[in-house]
């Protein structure tokens, strides 16, 4: 099955590589190492092109960190709980099409109508009604939104902001990815509202400050929601929790096409097999031998499953992963309250110049299980997200001030009382940080029936996030079909490089051969 092509006409697709010499006799059979986007992602593509997949997923659930479980709240009722809100943004296209696989019309989807953003000092933003022509959708954000000032806009560095203009991947990242997001900002000199609603809250979704994150990485993102695709940043919310909306239906489909899902199943090695090119290892004892395997775990687990299979890939592929770094923790706390917000409260709220408070969702307004929850007893279910907190925080001090924060904005939530309440602290989200870019593990390994799938992974595409993942996915079953004389999948991204070749030009005017943009702005 190959995607269909987005709506957008300018979308490039990247079709696979020829198939590497002729189809071996039998069929392959492929580890996926990891139930998330990305390991759905490439067990699809195997078992389309009739490859044996069985996946590898150490929770009890599909999903990833995108998974969902039951729990039965103090009033008796059942909810699903999950690790918080996640925007399916159109230009997400290889996600979208491996929903498809199960959903073809997208119907556990519904959109949002807007992207509200506020900060703590009053300015306001939303992306709604914006032109969907880039560069006219960003420069009518500018010229519209309080977070813009005219009499601030003088003391931009000119310079320094048009190298927004020319994104092109991977060059971009041997452009700026020496810098952090924060030294980036301070160079345009962006005034400080605009700082924080148009570009530091997009560094935080990266689970990350401003100064742990790739200038280019933030770059990138411009480029995508931006300059570089017609979407902009509306987006859809499952309309039920992740497991029935999502992955019970993607399990299914695969499980239909032959795969074998194997949950609550943690890895423990992959070593070289006796039959067939690898032995994977788990429980006490079990093995089962393949031809090939993608490991699609976060980070943390991918350290770990390569420090404990000491004959995979070479020495400089296992330090690379061996020094894959982590994101800080992030808390996501849940409440089930005695009482509504007040009507207007948008489905999705981001927020700025808060110590730790990112984001607030009112769950009943998309979600149909808490919806059904709110109107049966009158009340509302609000999470609160906390991106990039201090290692080593104190879990109830944290709870406790995300709360706090919270009823700064919605002050309707001091009078009410929580009937029950879940927290997840978790840090196994990657990081980029300024120069990580030519570390990253790629999706090639020295092995060529290995690959790496995940949204840690380095792809040089225009793609973030949840996309990120699914196209590595797509990308790592392509690495090990072309060694089986298989056709591979097409996977598609936004342009590659700025859409607008005199806007493009008149950025490299700005920037001096040779000179880093810093040293321009100055």
């Amino acid at each position: 099955m190959i995607p269909v092509r987005p709506a957008d006409t300018r979308a490039e697709a990247l079709r696979p590589a020829p198939a590497d010499g002729p189809r071996p006799p039998g069929t392959p059979r492929a580890a996926v190492v990891g139930g998330g986007i990305a390991g759905l992602a490439a067990a699809c593509a195997l078992v389309e092109r009739g490859v044996e997949a069985v996946v590898f997923e150490r929770e009890d659930s599909l999903g990833g960190r995108l998974r969902g479980w039951e729990t039965v709240l103090a009033d008796g009722s059942r909810a699903t709980m999950t690790r918080g809100f996640h925007a399916f943004f159109r230009q997400y296209y290889n996600l979208r099409a491996l929903l498809r696989r199960a959903d073809p019309d997208l119907d556990g989807l519904v959109p949002l109508a807007d992207y509200p953003l506020v900060h703590r000092d009053g300015p306001r933003d939303r992306f709604a009604g914006l032109p969907s022509t880039p560069p006219w959708n960003a420069a009518v954000l500018a010229a519209l939104s309080p977070s813009f000032p005219l009499r601030d806009l003088a003391g931009v560095n000119v310079p320094a902001a048009l190298q927004l203009l020319d994104v092109d991947t991977p060059g971009v990242y041997e452009r700026l990815d020496h810098l952090s997001a924060r030294e980036f900002l301070d160079a345009v000199r962006f005034p400080p509202t605009a700082r924080h609603l148009a570009f530091e809250v997009f560094t935080r979704s990266f689970f990350a400050s401003p100064d742990r994150l790739s200038a280019a990485e933030l770059a990138v993102m411009f480029h995508v929601y931006f300059l570089g695709s017609s979407e902009g940043l509306l987006f859809d919310v499952p309309r039920s929790p992740f497991p029935q909306s999502l992955w019970d239906p993607l399990g299914a489909y695969l499980t239909r096409r032959g795969a074998v899902l194997r949950t609550g199943t943690p890895v423990g090695s992959v070593e070289r097999g006796r039959d067939r090119r690898f032995r994977v290892g788990w429980g006490e004892g079990e093995a089962q031998e393949f031809d090939g395997v993608v490991l699609a775990s976060d980070p943390g687990g991918l350290r770990a499953l390569v420090a404990a299979s000491p004959n995979l890939g070479d020495t400089g592929w296992r330090e690379r992963v061996a020094r894959l770094p982590s994101a800080p923790p992030f808390l996501v706390s849940r409440y089930w309250l005695d009482r509504p917000v007040r009507p207007h409260r948008p489905a999705f709220l981001g927020t700025a110049g808060y110590p730790t408070l990112d984001n607030i969702s009112v769950l009943e307004r998309y979600e149909d299980q808490a919806r059904g929850w709110a109107r049966r007893t009158g009340g509302s279910v609000v999470e609160l997200h906390a991106y990039a907190l201090a290692p080593g925080c104190d879990p109830e001090a944290e709870r406790a001030s995300l709360w706090e924060q919270a009823a700064t904005v919605y002050p309707e939530l001091r009078g009410a009382r929580a009937v029950d309440a879940r927290h997840e602290l978790r840090a196994d989200c990657p990081l980029f940080p300024p120069g990580g870019h030519a570390d990253r593990v790629r999706v090639g390994t020295p092995d060529p029936l290995l690959a790496v799938a995940g949204d840690h992974v380095r792809v040089d595409l225009p793609v973030a996030l949840m996309e990120r993942a699914a196209t590595s996915g797509f990308l790592a079953a392509n690495t090990l079909l072309s060694r089986w004389g298989r056709p591979g999948h097409t996977v598609w991204s936004v342009p590659t490089r700025g859409r607008s070749g005199p806007l493009r030009a008149l950025a490299r005017a700005a920037r001096q051969p040779g000179q880093r943009p810093e040293a321009r702005s100055r």
